[in-house]
C-alpha cells in the first residue's frame, strides 16, 4: 500500500482550532499539502438573556435532559460555568462531541451508536425516556430537524441559541488556487462550511475533489449547489480522510 497516497494533493481545511490542525497533521503524513482556511467561526449569542436563564433553570434541575450537539456548545456551556445537577442527564450527538463533554467535566449518558447526527440521535433515543424536559442549546441556525424530533418522541423540547455561526471571508490566494484547479481537494466539515464554499468559492472547477463529513453533510452541500464527490460513513475526521484516500487510490 502507498504510504502517500495523497502525495501532492493540495487539500482545503476549512476548518482552523484543534480540528483543523489534527486534519492537517493527519493530511501532512500522507503525503498532502494541506491548507487551512477557516471559512466559519462563531460568535456570542444575540440573546444573552434567554441564554442565560435556560443555563439557570438547567443547573437548578429543571431539566430531565440536556442534549449537546457540538463541541461549540460544550466551549459555551464551561464558559457560563454551568453545574448539571445529578438528575439531568446529558446526551451528545455524536462520540466527538461526548468526548469534548468529558474533557470539560460533564458525564455522558447517551450516544446515537449508528448515526452521529441530529436524525441518529433520535432514531436512537432512550425508549425509557419518553417523557420529561429538554434543553437543546445550539448554533442559532441550526435545522429544527432535533427540536422537533424529540417533540414527536412526547417529549417537551426548548430550544435556545447557544452561539452564532458567521461566515469567514477566505483569502485572495485561497480563491485563486480554487478557481485554477490548483486545489486538489475540498473537505466540507458541516452545511455551515458548504453554504459559505458555495457562496465563496462556487463554480468548482470539475477537478476538485468534493469530500463531505457524512451523509447528511452531503445532503447540505448538495442543497447549496455543491457537486458531492466523496461521503465519509460517519461525522469523524479520520474516516472523513479515509474516504478521500480511498477516492486518490481509485
Amino acid at each position: 500500500m502507498d504510504p502517500k497516497p495523497l502525495k501532492r494533493w493540495r487539500v482545503l481545511v476549512p476548518r482552523g482550532g484543534k480540528w483543523g490542525d489534527g486534519v492537517a497533521a493527519r493530511l501532512r503524513a500522507l503525503g498532502a499539502i494541506p491548507v487551512i482556511a477557516p471559512m466559519i467561526n462563531f460568535a456570542s449569542a444575540d440573546d444573552g438573556a434567554a441564554l442565560a436563564n435556560a443555563f439557570h433553570e438547567l443547573a437548578d434541575g429543571q431539566y430531565d435532559w440536556l442534549v449537546v450537539t457540538s463541541a461549540t456548545t460544550v466551549d459555551v456551556l464551561a464558559g457560563h460555568g454551568v453545574v448539571l445537577p445529578e438528575n439531568t442527564q446529558v446526551a451528545a450527538v455524536g462520540e466527538t462531541t461526548a468526548g469534548a463533554l468529558q474533557l470539560a467535566g460533564y458525564r455522558v449518558d447517551f450516544v446515537p451508536e449508528t448515526d452521529n447526527s441530529a436524525r441518529g440521535l433520535v432514531k436512537e433515543w432512550p425508549s425509557s425516556a419518553i417523557e420529561g424536559r429538554v434543553l437543546i442549546p445550539q448554533s442559532d441556525i441550526a435545522e429544527p430537524t432535533l427540536v422537533s424530533g424529540i417533540r414527536e418522541l412526547g417529549l417537551t423540547a426548548d430550544f435556545v441559541a447557544a452561539y452564532r455561526t458567521v461566515g469567514v471571508p477566505v483569502s485572495d490566494a485561497v480563491r485563486a488556487d480554487v478557481a485554477s484547479g490548483r486545489m486538489s481537494a475540498i473537505l466540507v466539515s458541516s452545511g455551515s462550511v458548504a453554504r459559505q464554499i458555495a457562496e465563496q468559492l462556487a463554480p468548482l472547477p470539475e477537478s476538485i475533489v468534493v469530500a463531505c463529513i457524512g451523509p447528511r453533510t452531503a445532503f447540505d452541500a448538495r442543497a447549496a449547489g455543491l457537486r458531492v464527490d466523496v461521503i465519509a460513513e460517519d461525522r469523524s475526521s479520520d474516516s472523513l480522510i479515509d474516504a478521500l484516500v480511498e477516492r486518490a487510490s481509485r
